[in-house]
């Protein structure tokens, strides 16, 4: 990681030097937005879908980065480009967008100027690969999502609290286990980065985005039904469809597909990663 670099405000640094300024809104309050890609075989994959993303974020924040989009696109290619010669063959290159409105002032109209940072390091590929082979198991946390009327769904924030609370409350029940939140009518929401997809009787259905962020890595799943004539629905889902379903699995852009085998310590399916999974994972 020592050798890696990464941008920041305009300067290309060791990633072990580029640190957060304690007085940073970001740091004090999760005042800042984020987006996470990753490279397939040394290239950036859906980069400008992530860029894009990552600009309807700052613009609905009021964050003005004072990098227009394209810009913004052409530094973190360069990124890669960069650190590059430390990807070794096997892996990939995991980038890390931060944007925050920066420090001064007391309320949110008078700090400034946003501190912009870039962060490359290796796809932590350990942390999860054994689980394409035996799945990972979910808990259906009491912990929520966010409301919509409270902090918009859409906009890919680091006020996260809630989402460590459910990360703890998921490995008390299930050592391992990967928390599934809720909205306030019971309906099933998102994990804590990453969507949540079951699949009954050959079709694929996912939430709505009402009340979760739309993944980039979700819409590939989404793209991929298209592709394979596979029938795929965004739609209210509760835990019984979830309990009830033949497969489940995540979706996120670290690890693209992780098979989903059991939920609050009840096997989905017969228990093991399934065949459309393992199918949109091909």
């Amino acid at each position: 990681m020592k050798r890696f670099v990464g941008y920041y405000n305009g300067d290309w640094l060791p990633m072990n030097k580029i640190k957060p300024d304690p007085a940073d809104r970001g740091t004090v309050l999760g005042d800042q937005v984020t987006d996470v890609e990753r490279t397939f075989n040394g290239k950036s994959f859906r980069m400008r879908e992530h860029i894009h993303r990552l600009y309807k974020s700052l613009k609905y924040v009021r964050i003005d980065p004072g990098l227009s989009e394209e810009e913004m696109y052409e530094v973190s290619e360069e990124g890669i480009k960069r650190n590059q010669h430390l990807r070794p063959k096997t892996q990939d290159i995991n980038i890390v967008h931060l944007v925050s409105r920066g420090s001064g002032g007391i309320r949110a109209w008078e700090a400034g100027p946003p501190n912009v940072s870039i962060k490359y390091s290796l796809v932590a590929h350990d942390r999860f690969a054994p689980y394409y082979l035996y799945g990972i198991h979910g808990v259906i946390t009491k912990t929520r999502s966010h409301e919509p009327t409270a902090i918009d769904p859409k906009v890919k924030h680091l006020s996260r609290l809630n989402m460590s609370l459910a990360e703890l409350e998921a490995n008390d029940l299930d050592p391992g286990a990967w928390p599934i939140l809720t909205d306030m009518n019971g309906d099933i929401t998102e994990g804590s980065g990453y969507n949540v997809f079951i699949v009954t009787n050959g079709v694929i259905r996912t939430s709505t985005d009402r009340a979760i962020l739309a993944g980039i890595s979700r819409d590939m799943v989404l793209d991929l039904a298209k592709q394979l004539k596979v029938p795929a629905f965004e739609e209210d889902l509760q835990p019984y469809d979830l309990y009830t379903a033949n497969e489940c699995f995540f979706s996120s852009t670290p690890f693209s597909i992780l098979p989903v085998t059991h939920v609050d310590r009840r096997p989905i399916g017969d228990g093991n990663p399934g065949p459309m999974t393992k199918l949109l994972l091909a």
